[in-house]
C-alpha cells in the first residue's frame, strides 16, 4: 500500500510510521526541513521523506504529493507541545491546513483518510465515553478537532474519501516529551527528585504508543469509518500510576502526594469505552500497564543515560 504520513517524526506518529513500514507499506512522509527526526532517524532509508512546511502549502510539497497518489493517508501533524497546544491559536492554522490537504488528497486520487482525533472533543464529565457520547470541547484544540471531524465527514462522502478519525485517549511510552506527565514523573524519580502531585484520585485511561499505533491500524484495515475510540478501556487513577512508576524505580518516598491542589475544572473520571474497537478488529494491547511502564522505564534509562 502507498501510504502518505504527517507528523512522522512526532511522538505518537513516529511509532505509527514504524508500523506501517513493518506491515509493508510504502511510506511518503510529510517533513519539514528543519525538523528533528530522532525518534525515526533508523528508519529514514527506507521512508520516502517529502520535504515540506504542512502550514506552507505555497511550497513544493503538494505538486509532489499530487504525483505521489497515495492510497491511504494518516494525518497525525497537529501541534502538541506541553503547556501551551490546549489553548494556542496554532489550532486554528492547523484547522485550516488539515481541510486544505483533504482536498489536495481527494484531487491526488487518496481514498483513504486516518486522522488523528482526540478525547478532548467529548464532554469529559460523562465518565465512560462511548463513539455516539455528546461532542462538548473545552478547550481550543479539542474544538478545532471537533470542528475538523464535523467538517470532514460532511465531505467525504461526496469526495469519494473514507474518513476514520480514530480518537485517541491518554498515551505514554518511549519517546514522549519530557514535560508530559508519565516521563516528567519517571525522570524526575530517575535524578533522585521528588514528583508534587495532587491527591491523584482523578482516573484516566492510558495506553502504551505501540498499543495505539497498533489500535490505529487494526481500525484502518477493519473497513470501519467515522470516530473510533483509542484506548486501554480500564482506568486508572493518577495517585495509583504515580506511585507503581515510584515503586518500580525503587523511590516510592520522591512520589508527593496532596502537595498541590486540584485544578479548577479537571474532570475526575475519563475513560474510553472500546467496544467498537475491539469487536470490530479483534485488536488487543500487547502491554498492559505494568510492562508498559517498565518498558517506558529501561527508554529513558538508555534515553538519559541513567542506570
Amino acid at each position: 500500500m502507498r501510504v502518505f504520513i504527517t507528523g512522522a517524526s512526532g511522538f505518537i506518529g513516529s511509532h505509527l510510521a514504524r508500523l506501517l513500514v513493518q506491515e509493508g507499506c510504502e511510506v511518503f512522509a510529510l517533513m519539514r526541513p528543519e525538523s528533528d527526526p530522532w525518534r525515526i532517524r533508523d528508519l529514514l532509508p527506507v521512508l520516502q521523506v517529502v520535504e515540506g512546511d504542512l502550514l506552507q502549502p505555497g511550497e513544493r510539497w503538494p505538486e509532489r504529493l499530487a504525483s505521489i497518489r497515495p492510497e491511504a493517508c494518516f494525518h497525525f501533524a497537529w501541534y502538541a507541545e506541553p503547556g501551551k497546544f490546549l489553548s494556542s491559536p496554532l489550532n486554528l492554522q492547523y484547522l485550516s491546513a488539515s481541510l486544505a490537504l483533504a482536498t489536495r488528497l481527494a484531487n491526488a486520487g487518496c481514498r483513504k483518510l486516518v486522522i488523528a482525533g482526540t478525547f478532548s472533543e467529548y464532554d469529559q464529565n460523562l465518565g465512560y465515553l462511548s463513539e455516539d457520547s455528546a461532542i462538548r470541547p473545552n478547550t481550543l484544540y479539542g474544538a478545532t478537532k471537533a470542528a475538523l471531524y464535523q467538517s470532514l465527514a460532511l465531505w467525504a462522502p461526496a469526495a469519494g474519501v473514507e474518513l476514520l478519525w480514530p480518537r485517541i485517549f491518554g498515551v505514554y511510552g518511549p519517546g514522549e516529551h519530557e514535560k508530559r506527565f508519565v516521563p516528567a514523573v519517571m525522570v524526575a524519580a530517575l535524578r533522585g527528585e521528588a514528583t508534587r502531585l495532587t491527591p491523584g484520585e482523578q482516573m484516566r485511561d492510558y495506553l502504551h504508543v505501540a498499543d495505539v499505533a497498533g489500535a490505529v491500524w487494526a481500525a484502518a484495515q477493519s473497513g470501519l469509518s467515522g470516530p473510533v475510540n483509542i484506548g486501554s478501556g480500564k482506568p486508572v487513577a493518577i495517585r495509583d500510576l504515580a506511585t507503581r512508576i515510584g515503586a518500580i524505580l525503587g523511590r516510592p518516598e520522591l512520589i508527593r502526594l496532596g502537595d498541590l491542589p486540584y485544578r479548577e475544572g479537571d474532570p475526575m473520571f475519563v475513560c474510553a469505552n472500546t467496544q467498537l474497537l475491539k469487536s470490530t478488529t479483534g485488536w488487543a494491547p500487547r502491554f498492559d500497564l505494568e510492562a508498559g511502564l517498565r518498558d517506558t522505564i529501561d527508554w529513558w534509562r538508555e534515553h538519559l543515560g541513567i542506570q
